[in-house]
């Protein structure tokens, strides 16, 4: 009988967590807290900015990489966790010291050589290669397979969860970092990446190695390089703002007419939303035809199919620059949260159709909007969006219309002044869309929960309000 005691009490042991037994604080969360995505970013720490040093190979589509990440610690650090799926890693180090790691799934727990303390900046270097994406996909919908090589080089569409494909990061919008990119590739090729360019410089092998940098932090999805033969503008936008765009050779003939309107799109938005948020701006034009267009932070994404689409190009144009506001400088909080990203921008659509051909045309795609929505069952209700369906149609649309439904309730003055002073509230941080309801009632002084909740979470779509109409 003692013996079995004994036994049993070992056993009871073996089943305290390790923390316990050695009164080591926790180590950081396996997610950042999203209720729809619980696995996607990490706890405990906060990546202040990224150096992603990769070199690619073209006859394989290939990288070698090192990954700087400058992080500050929010709690005790034991370990902690990265977000990073596929390739090889070949080191690990924190502080430029080795350390054990493992890897569950997507996760990378990295167990430094001594735990780090609150409050304190370290710094994680990991070396790694292979082919991004290879073995693995994007968990959950949508343009996250992150890298992709085409015929005419690579682009990188990275929503939701793609950037853990091609670099280890905290993968979710709560995370904003700034970035240097140094990309070394055949000197036959360009490169663009976010920000700025700083320096190109050429290597004995017949390599150059491309360096951009972000002044701005931003969301790890959009972070973004591109690598391809292009012919590359330059012009000025407005208050000076520097604009390139990377036409790709094969449809650099006419692109400059497609993007013509973009300094006049910015200028628009500008005064309607409040100052463009970033250093610069810009457009990929890619090689080859694009399902979507990608709003990457300051270098919007487009296929070369985007030339087909006659006037309906230049709406979405309008649509992946407005983003640059809601989205990229006013980010999420939560994806179940999407609408705040897609509303905004379709209805910045109308906003810039309204501006460019007046009232009469706004309100034609208003009554548009409305058909398309009241014909499709399968458009959802735009503030529970299925997390498989996270990107639905209704969204978009549905998304729009709660914002012209809170348009025709308050009047243009106050919608107006709502927009501007979310911008200007939640810029270069996150918000939610009780942020967004709670600052609308508290510009226009009006109880506006019954509208939102409609408009955002019935099944069944609404008629739109009167003006003015008392809720």
């Amino acid at each position: 009988m003692r013996y079995f005691f004994l036994l049993m009490w070992l056993a009871f042991l073996s089943f305290i967590p390790l923390q316990a037994q050695n009164n080591e604080p926790p180590a950081g969360a396996a997610g950042i807290g999203d209720d729809y995505f619980p696995t996607l970013g990490n706890g405990g720490y906060d990546v202040l900015h990224y150096t992603l040093d990769i070199r690619w190979d073209d006859t394989q589509n290939s990288i070698t990489a090192t990954a700087e990440l400058d992080v500050q610690a929010l709690q005790d650090l034991p370990r902690f966790n990265l977000d990073f799926a596929g390739l090889t890693i070949l080191d690990v180090q924190v502080n430029n010291q080795p350390t054990t790691y493992r890897r569950e799934d997507r996760e990378l727990i990295v167990k430094p050589a001594a735990p780090l303390a609150a409050g304190s900046d370290f710094r994680v270097t990991i070396r790694y290669e292979g082919v991004p994406g290879e073995g693995v996909d994007s968990t959950y919908d949508a343009f996250g397979r992150g890298w992709y090589m085409t015929s005419a080089g690579v682009h990188i569409a990275s929503e939701p969860d793609g950037a853990s494909l091609w670099f280890p990061a905290n993968d979710h919008p709560l995370d904003k970092a700034t970035y240097t990119f140094r990309i070394t590739v055949p000197a036959r090729y360009d490169v663009a990446a976010n920000g700025l360019l700083q320096s190109i410089t050429d290597n004995p092998d017949g390599t150059r190695t491309h360096l951009w940098q972000t002044r701005d932090p931003q969301a790890s999805y959009l972070a973004a390089i591109n690598i391809g033969h292009f012919v590359i503008q330059h012009i000025e936008g407005p208050n000076g703002l520097p604009i390139r765009n990377y036409f790709d050779v094969c449809c650099a003939v006419g692109a400059e007419e497609s993007f013509a309107q973009t300094s006049d799109m910015i200028a628009f938005f500008s005064s309607v939303f409040g100052d463009y948020p970033f250093e610069t701006y810009g457009v990929i034009l890619t090689g080859t035809d694009l399902p979507f267009a990608l709003e990457t932070q300051t270098l919007s994404l487009f296929g070369r199919d985007i030339s087909e689409l006659s006037n309906m190009s230049q709406t979405v144009i309008a649509h992946e620059l407005s983003h640059q506001w809601f989205g990229n400088s006013v980010s999420l909080t939560e994806w179940k949260d999407i609408w705040l990203n897609e509303g905004f921008a379709t209805y910045a659509e109308l906003l810039w159709e309204e501006h460019h051909n007046g009232k009469d045309a706004l309100e034609q795609e208003i009554t548009n909007y409305q058909q398309i929505i009241r014909g499709r069952t399968s458009f959802v209700a735009p503030g529970n969006p299925p997390q498989n369906d996270l990107f639905n149609s209704g969204v978009y649309l549905r998304g729009a219309l709660t914002l012209h439904a809170l348009r025709l309730t308050v009047g243009d003055d106050p919608f107006f002044t709502i927009l501007r002073t979310y911008y200007d509230r939640y810029k270069y941080g996150n918000a939610t869309t009780a942020d967004f309801i709670a600052l609308a009632e508290e510009i226009s002084g009006k109880s506006l929960q019954a509208l939102f909740d409609a408009w955002l979470y019935a099944e069944e779509v609404p008629a739109l309000p009167t003006p003015l109409q008392t809720i």
